[in-house]
């Protein structure tokens, strides 16, 4: 078969495809909207933040993280990590990889480089 019936069968399928309402999962967009993408990052840091990190650091008073952050910071600064607002991007993937105090460090087996870089999309965001 010719390079030209090829291309030619190729657009008979997409412009049925689009006949019938299909939408072309390809997107043409090179550089996404870097707002866009934080904010879809940030999504995916919630639930990720919800799976692995509010057992210890959620705003309930029993959790053990952040029972340790309000004995720590005596009121200076909130103990939920949710609704602090000085937290960099480098400062939660430094304590989710490294731990401190009774946190563990969390392996690349545990939580990936990509989960890591939400949650902390998620904890530094501003104006949350």
């Amino acid at each position: 078969m010719s390079l030209r019936c090829l291309t030619l069968a190729g657009s008979l399928l997409l412009a049925g495809a689009l006949a019938f309402g299909a939408q072309p999962t390809v997107s043409w967009k090179l550089f996404p909207d870097s707002a866009s993408s934080q904010s879809a990052k940030a999504e995916t840091g919630k639930v990720d933040f919800l799976n692995a990190c509010a057992v210890c650091h959620a705003a309930e008073p029993d959790r053990p993280g952040t029972m340790s952050l309000q004995f720590k910071y005596a009121g200076r600064l909130p103990a939920a990590l949710e609704q602090r607002t000085d937290l960099t991007s480098e400062i939660v993937t430094y304590y989710v990889r490294h731990g401190i105090a009774m946190m563990p460090s969390f392996r690349k087996t545990e939580l990936s480089d990509a989960q890591v870089a939400a949650i902390a999309a998620y904890l530094s965001r501003k104006g949350k």
